[in-house]
């Protein structure tokens, strides 16, 4: 994958890489029911899995791809746009965060969490309260 791959090309790169990633995602899940059910419900061990390990890879496949220079959109489409998207889009939160940091951008790496949180929680929470509404058509 030494050149920029054509749309039909990145989008196979992209949905097969998702695919995959869902696929490692749901793995990790599994893999913490095997401590018990009291482990895997009293705290998201899965998801925190899932974020750390993905922000690991993610550091791993950009240190990668900048240390061999031209050539790696192909494999930037695959493993982190698509494995590392489907596994978890918390990588691509922690790398675009750290690009601000590396930039010198603090304030901009702050608004971008603090964006990110609070806008996530309340749309969250948004959605929750719109579905209950619709269903029972009160406000509660």
């Amino acid at each position: 994958m030494n050149s920029t791959p054509s749309f039909a090309l990145s989008s196979l790169l992209v949905a097969s890489g998702g695919a995959a990633g869902a696929w490692l995602r749901y793995l990790t899940g599994r893999a913490w029911l095997l401590a018990g059910p009291a482990a895997s419900t009293a705290f998201p061990w899965a998801t925190l899995t899932a974020n750390v390990l993905g922000s690991l890879a993610m550091g791993l496949l950009v240190g990668l791809l900048a240390r061999h220079g031209q050539g790696g959109e192909g494999w930037r489409l695959l493993l982190g746009v698509g494995v590392l998207g489907g596994y978890t889009t918390f990588s691509s939160f922690a790398l675009e965060f750290a690009l601000f940091v590396e930039r010198g951008a603090l304030g901009l790496a702050a608004l971008y969490v603090g964006l990110s949180l609070v806008a996530g929680f309340a749309a969250l929470f948004a959605g929750l309260w719109l579905t209950r509404w619709l269903a029972t058509g009160t406000l509660a």
